[in-house]
């Protein structure tokens, strides 16, 4: 799963990221474009607790369904943040993925690996499925 700033704009880089890991063979929990939650339209929630509620519970109903959270650094997000800390809680896998600088150690401190590319977050990931291939293998009878 992609999570990342969608008020605040970046809903166009998620949408990105989740093409670009497909086109690279890695199966996603895309929780915006399989339910049709976009909401990055929406201006002020404030008077919409109902669509507050259910977009909040999809996202962290989604995180339930993933082994690695990849987060985008690239905006502040309300949203990220929460969904990190949910997700190390759970035991996944955070990747932080900030290709410029990080004024802020919270993301930092909540995620497992950071990397600064597609290149190294490609690498991230094949390397976690090999260690997950090899841990599969090892608890086999």
């Amino acid at each position: 799963m992609v999570c990342g700033s969608i008020g605040y704009g970046g809903i166009r880089q998620i949408r990105q990221l989740y093409l670009f890991l497909h086109n690279k063979g890695f199966d996603t929990v895309d929780h915006i474009m399989n339910k049709g939650i976009d909401y990055s339209e929406i201006e002020d929630f404030r008077n919409n607790k109902d669509l507050s509620y259910q977009i909040v519970s999809h996202d962290l109903e989604s995180i339930d369904k993933t082994d690695v959270l990849v987060v985008l650094a690239n905006k502040p997000s309300y949203g990220a943040g929460i969904e990190m800390y949910k997700a190390k809680n759970s035991g996944k896998r955070v990747i932080l993925f900030a290709k410029t600088p990080v004024p802020t150690p919270w993301p930092v401190n909540f995620s497992d690996d950071t990397v600064r590319s597609e290149q190294e977050l490609i690498k991230t990931l094949r390397d976690l499925e090999q260690l997950s291939k090899k841990s599969n293998h090892s608890h086999q009878a």
